[in-house]
């Protein structure tokens, strides 16, 4: 350790600026008059002899008079022990705050704002770990390299992940090779974005790309806010882009988890008379309850349908009320979308099993 670091901890332990480097020094020289002591560091000769007396009252040295002011470092027994007192009382200090300190649950809020992109990606990449149903993420390359294996982890237990790559015109996208495993499907937009994570419906993490002035982050547990967030992926990072990888087959089955690619794939089919077979996963509006229902789609409705229809309804069209109406076991079913109330309902996941004709 060197002179300065071991005055440091003096200080630490009580001592001035002043008697750390009386002290230092009586150490290195031994026994040593105050005029000595006082060349051999920066304390200024008028302040020595007042420093020398308070280590000596501290039990630092001992002085005596030989010609001048004399002094000679105590033995240190003394010293460390009190050093060494210090040291395992922060060391208790250390533990108590880590035991008693608990990391600030995000649920206690609705929206957060942070001051460093690292406690956003910190988060998107705890929640992707923790993901039971659905990811829609945008990020750059080096972003998507980095949540990799939590995207690998949470693709092989089943969640549907959506993945918008976001670089500079031309930049690197990684390949098909590197994408697989890691989503449902993949998009390229060759403008740079924000960091988008959207997780469950209810989690958003979001921050300004590096190109932005202001190193921000924010973090929501709610569903309406992260709806709007939501509608930001699909039509500025989604909707528009080139798909560069896809898990998805021309045979069935097929699985959506929102209702307007739904809507907009079978309306077609539909009204060409296919008998279309879907289950679906949600949750009771009324109730809350988890469901699944399995039948036949009959029917649907969104603002501006129209009948006859042979080509995909555009997606801006499909921003009102939209729903679905399902044949089960003799029952129908109004199926509604991400925040239905109107419907009996809320469907996360749906998947065509079957299309026939005739």
């Amino acid at each position: 350790m060197d002179d300065e670091a071991l005055m440091s901890i003096l200080e630490d332990a009580g001592l001035s600026p002043y008697q750390a480097e009386a002290y230092v020094a009586l150490l290195d020289l031994g026994t040593a008059s105050a005029t000595d002591i006082a060349d051999a560091c920066d304390v200024p000769d008028p302040r020595i002899y007042d420093v020398l007396r308070d280590l000596e009252s501290k039990g630092y040295i001992e002085t005596f008079q030989q010609d001048s002011l004399t002094a000679r470092a105590h033995d240190p027994d003394e010293v460390l022990e009190d050093l060494r007192s210090r040291s395992s009382r922060y060391l208790d200090a250390a533990e108590d705050i880590e035991d008693r300190w608990n990391q600030p649950e995000i649920t206690d809020h609705e929206v957060s704002i942070v001051k460093r992109f690292e406690t956003v990606e910190n988060r998107a990449r705890d929640l992707v770990e923790s993901a039971d149903d659905q990811i829609q993420l945008g990020v750059d390359t080096e972003r998507f390299y980095a949540l990799k294996p939590a995207l690998e982890s949470a693709f092989e237990r089943g969640v549907n992940i959506k993945l918008s790559i976001c670089t500079e015109p031309g930049g690197e996208v990684p390949d098909a090779a590197d994408i697989e495993g890691t989503c449902t499907e993949a998009r390229h937009r060759d403008i740079p974005s924000p960091f988008l994570v959207l997780v469950d419906r209810r989690w958003t993490c979001f921050a300004p790309h590096h190109r932005s002035v202001n190193e921000y982050g924010i973090l929501v547990n709610d569903r309406t806010h992260t709806y709007l967030f939501h509608w930001f992926f699909l039509t500025c990072l989604w909707e528009i882009w080139e798909t560069v990888y896809t898990v998805r087959t021309a045979e069935t089955p097929t699985t959506y988890v929102d209702l307007r690619h739904v809507v907009r794939d079978l309306e077609p089919l539909l009204n060409e008379d296919a008998t279309i077979e879907v289950t679906v996963v949600g949750y009771e509006t009324d109730t809350n309850d988890p469901v699944e229902r399995t039948g036949t789609v009959v029917d649907v409705d969104y603002t501006g349908s129209s009948i006859g229809r042979q080509e995909p309804v555009p997606l801006a069209q499909l921003a009102g009320r939209i729903s679905l109406t399902l044949e089960a076991d003799g029952e129908t079913y109004e199926i509604g979308g991400w925040g239905a109330v109107l419907e009996e309902i809320e469907a996360t996941e749906i998947t065509v099993s079957d299309v026939r004709y005739g």
